[in-house]
């Protein structure tokens, strides 16, 4: 029986950093025999000598030989074998682990095409876990521990269930390639899939391994996504199937990761069939919070658990902790909860009312946020290009234009200054009523914290980037809900079939801001931009803007059409 917690903890002192007891053997381009006869290079590091140690294993097309040179300020040191996205065997190893990394089909020195996040790849990761499992070097019992595309991975293959997996820790993960990855409310999210795919293309066909494997990333993927535009099956096996999710889960998220990461991460751990899991979510870049001591701390404890069978109490702990951001990047502090969303959340809504002419209170701001429902209804209008002068509005803006360095554009609502601390965190839901004068509408969504000077408090992003408080979007043509999945504060859009707008037709959508942790400090302004385009902070998940974006939009504030956010808002403890 699990003892008696308050609702609320502050994370409690680190917990001793396990010793290091075995030198580290490497064998190098080990063959993997797949089902269908293919084979995949795999390099093993390992404890030297005859034991038996469970296994940490990395698939994908990141290239299990290209030596990556970690940034100065990183807390594990480079050394040769340091692998982006991947543990440091020269951590693991000395401590009672075999570290894994497999060339996944048609990357680095493995033969084949390569198709990233795919029902093939999920199959052979499948095939390289029960490989490994049967090694006498291994104990029967493999992990999963990653980054990015060796968090998303992790995902897939636990689908397919293959029974030497025993747990897996997806560090910062999307879980649905869809709605996480590839098309952010219905929009394509043309600048990152595009570039991260030529990017990985590049290296195979322009990098060291040019030649070895010329047809490597032949397949069209990025048309493929294109193409494959709704969500009417083509994603079924690249996404989570939570129902039947029951090994343990240790999901961990981003703050920062809006557009691709912690949507996945907190998903996982509202809706996993599984009894065992927790949930983290930390702030700042893709690499830095994985490579601490802390965060290594919390991955050894629980794969020491699942993996090696200790009692060290890591499941006894409250199962979520968040990092408590206060704005500017610096002095965060960890806090336990006891659920997600948590319990003690008062969801609360902020109306969209237009100021009156000549009352703005600053400047590029058209209207306010206020606890009080507007009885007269009213509206505003913007332009649905976002465009304002010549030779900007082409066809080919999107690789010409950066986000952020047009002029101002939709419209914005903020605030009154905060009379004292103002916590949110959790997911957000932007109620809108709109109609256009074209046959759909594009809603970006920007929520941001202005001090009292009227300047934006930045936090650090997954890419080193400066990036606002969140993001949220939705394309007007894909408001469909699915009503068994969507709850008050996280709506769900079946992305199944399309619904035009007719002109001028007013209607009612929601549109999913992804969840998120800001504490307002006292006289700041929580300020909301609904844009026609990406906004501040987007790079580099920026998104094609179909080209029907013409003409007039229209937001209706008050009455029968009163639009509102919906902040899950913590109270302070008195």
């Amino acid at each position: 029986m699990r003892p008696t917690r308050p609702s609320s903890q502050k994370a409690p002192i680190a917990h001793p950093v396990p010793r290091a007891q075995y030198r580290v053997q490497i064998d190098k381009d080990i063959d993997v025999e797949l089902r269908d006869g293919a084979r995949l290079k795999a390099d093993v590091f390992r404890p030297r000598g005859s034991g038996r140690f469970p296994v940490i294993l990395n698939l994908g097309s990141y290239q299990k030989d290209k030596h990556w040179t970690p940034p100065t300020d990183l807390e594990e040191k480079d050394n040769p074998y340091m692998n982006w996205e991947t543990i440091n065997p020269l951590w693991w190893v000395p401590r009672g682990y075999v570290a894994m990394r497999v060339d996944g089909r048609g990357s680095g020195k493995s033969p084949g095409l390569a198709d990233p996040f795919s029902l093939q790849e999920s199959l052979d990761f499948h095939d390289a876990i029960e490989w490994a499992a049967r090694q006498p070097w291994c104990n029967g019992n493999v992990g999963l521990l990653g980054i990015s595309y060796f968090a998303m991975t992790q995902w897939l293959v636990a689908n397919q269930k293959p029974p030497s997996l025993k747990a897996i820790i997806p560090w910062e993960g999307a879980a649905d390639l869809y709605r996480d990855f590839a098309f952010h409310g219905g929009i394509f999210c043309f600048g990152f899939v595009n570039n991260w795919y030529m990017n990985h293309s590049a290296h195979h066909m322009l990098g060291n391994l040019y030649g070895a494997n010329p047809d490597s990333f032949s397949k069209n993927w990025v048309w493929q996504f294109m193409h494959d535009n709704l969500d009417r099956g083509q994603y079924h096996d690249r996404r989570a199937h939570w129902d039947e999710m029951e090994l343990p889960i240790y999901s961990v998220g981003n703050w920062s990761g809006m557009a691709l990461h912690l949507r996945g991460n907190t998903e996982a751990f509202m809706h996993a069939k599984s009894k065992h899991k927790k949930l983290r979510i930390h702030a700042g870049t893709h690499y830095h919070p994985f490579y601490t001591e802390e965060a290594r701390v919390d991955q050894i404890r629980f794969f020491d658990y699942w993996l090696k069978g200790k009692k060290n109490g890591v499941m006894d702990e409250p199962p979520v902790k968040l990092l408590i951001r206060t704005g500017g990047g610096k002095g965060y502090q960890f806090r336990y909860e006891n659920e997600w969303p948590i319990k003690r959340t008062q969801w609360t809504r902020f109306y969209l009312k237009p100021v009156k002419p000549g009352k703005t209170p600053k400047k590029n701001v058209e209207g306010l946020l206020e606890r009080i429902t507007p009885r007269q209804s009213q509206a505003l209008t913007y332009a649905a290009s976002g465009m304002s002068k010549a030779g900007v509005a082409s066809a080919s803006w999107t690789s010409t234009v950066l986000p952020g360095s047009l002029p101002h554009m939709g419209i914005s609502f903020q605030t009154d200054p905060m009379e004292e601390e103002l916590e949110v965190t959790g997911p957000v839901n932007l109620v809108l009523w709109v109609s256009s004068t074209s046959e759909d509408m594009d809603i970006f969504a920007t929520i941001r914290n202005v001090d009292e000077k009227g300047n934006d408090v930045w936090e650090v992003g997954q890419q080193q980037q400066t990036v606002p408080v969140a993001k949220g979007w939705l394309r007007v043509s894909h408001r469909k809900m699915d009503d068994k999945k969507s709850l008050p504060y996280r709506p769900w859009h079946s992305h199944d079939e399309r619904w035009p707008l007719k002109v001028n037709e007013v209607v009612r959508v929601e549109v999913e801001i992804w969840p998120t942790c800001m504490v307002f400090a006292k006289g700041h302004r929580l300020c909301l931009d609904i844009q026609p385009r990406d906004g501040v902070g987007s790079a580099p998940y920026t998104h094609y803007s179909a080209d029907y974006n013409s003409g007039t939009n229209t937001v209706y504030t008050g009455g029968k059409t009163a639009s509102y956010l919906l902040l899950p808002i913590i109270p302070q403890k008195k």
